[in-house]
């Protein structure tokens, strides 16, 4: 493996990802889409998912191809800025046609961030022109950290944030992810090792290493066990493949990619988490040999979404009105 030009799930030629943010309300949004419609799955292992058309997802279920991906912060309310996205795409013509209309197909997951110290007191929900601005603003480069659905985020101890990763296998396939770490459980120590060391390519975290003092029960988790009043809460992620996929096969994928998550986050998939991952394929390369292929793009896609998680809350900026500080700040 090979990290890809950007490092980012943008790699995957022909897809594109865009953020839109508001620094008052501490919340944001972001969109993946393509240059066509594309291929897609999800798999949910979070007890407290919140999500938008994730059932057509299934490999039984009628539509093959998707137009586009929203995750947003929010919580309920953050569903709404698929609205924006399929009322945009929807103008230009693009949809699942029926008849002599065309239905976007644009599933969504969110995650909570209303407790982050931010100014939720709108009066009309502001979600869906957020969807607008981050559609609008999709492109190959994009903002880490404090941006998009990660622009509130937090973890059990550190702000959170927006990552993404790549690579590039050995025949070409390129493999990327994109998340939104806003886990309940933390990503890293408190002296600032993450859990995902193992994956870290270089020094794109910090090249810390692992914590020689490391105690899996110890620290900000089990502090906040006294009480319990998580104030973040869920992981929702995007991995990504050149490859052609299968609706079935990409469910794989996601469900491997999942192991991304356990490798990133103490704890993961907790009952108060949403945790999601979709899966998506372009399908622009065939599989040459679809099951060891299958194998390892499904390895690939965890060790890209364990590095994703970790980038995010590697490059979280501080802003007024912070609830944690940054890892930066530790």
């Amino acid at each position: 493996m090979k990290l890809g030009a950007r490092n980012l799930i943008t790699d995957v030629p022909g897809l594109y990802v865009g953020n839109a943010q508001d620094a008052v309300l501490k919340s944001g949004t972001t969109v993946l889409i393509g240059d066509k419609p594309f291929c897609a799955a999800v798999n949910v292992m979070g007890g407290a998912p919140g999500t938008r058309e994730t059932d057509l997802l299934a490999p039984d279920k009628l539509v093959d191809q998707i137009d586009a991906l929203v995750l947003s912060g929010g919580s309920a309310f953050g569903l709404d800025a698929a609205s924006g996205v399929m009322d945009t795409l929807a103008a230009k013509g693009r949809g699942f046609a029926v008849g002599n209309v065309v239905v976007p197909i644009v599933p969504a997951a969110i995650l909570f961030d209303l407790l982050n110290g931010g100014d939720k007191g709108w009066a009309a929900n502001p979600y869906r022109a957020l969807g607008v601005a981050a559609l609008e603003a999709a492109s190959t480069d994009f903002a880490l950290g404090t941006a998009g659905a990660g622009a509130g985020a937090t973890t059990g101890n550190f702000k959170g944030g927006l990552g993404s990763a790549s690579v590039v296998l050995e025949d070409g396939t390129t493999v990327g992810a994109l998340v939104a770490a806003n886990p309940f459980g933390t990503v890293a120590g408190v002296q600032g090792h993450f859990y995902a060391h193992a994956s870290e390519v270089g020094a794109e975290f910090g090249g810390l290493g692992a914590d020689p003092k490391f105690d899996p029960l110890a620290g900000p988790f089990s502090a906040k066990m006294d009480g319990f009043n998580p104030r973040g809460n869920t992981t929702i992620a995007i991995v990504a493949t050149d490859a052609k996929l299968t609706k079935a096969q990409a469910l794989r994928m996601a469900t491997a990619a999942q192991d991304g998550l356990a490798r990133a986050i103490w704890p993961a998939h907790t009952p108060v988490d949403g945790d999601l991952v979709f899966a998506v394929s372009t399908g622009a390369r065939e599989m040459a040999a679809p099951v060891p292929d299958l194998l390892r793009i499904g390895h690939a896609a965890a060790i890209c979404l364990a590095r994703a998680v970790a980038r995010g809350v590697y490059h979280a900026t501080p802003a007024p009105g912070d609830v944690l500080p940054c890892w930066s700040q530790r």
